[in-house]
């Protein structure tokens, strides 16, 4: 098995367990593996990183912003 085929394998478990837990009821819930990289993984955002917390700021006008925070409030231990 190449290194490739691992890290592919490994990100389709990453988003597939993203669309079990973080994705239930949402519009994103059935759709294929890439339209989730493309709608959640691939947007601009600036990160900014202090030694309490990492901020991540998305455009206003990002189409799927609620989506992203809600996916992220879902994910985030506590």
């Amino acid at each position: 098995m190449n290194f490739s085929l691992l890290l592919s394998s490994l990100t389709y478990i990453l988003l597939e367990t993203i669309r079990r837990l973080a994705l239930q009821g949402t519009e994103l819930a059935h759709v294929y593996v890439g339209t989730l990289r493309l709608k959640l993984i691939k947007i601009g955002v600036v990160i900014l990183r202090n030694t309490r917390r990492i901020r991540f700021l998305l455009a206003s006008g990002c189409p799927y912003q609620k989506l992203v925070f809600q996916v992220s409030a879902k994910l985030t231990p506590g």
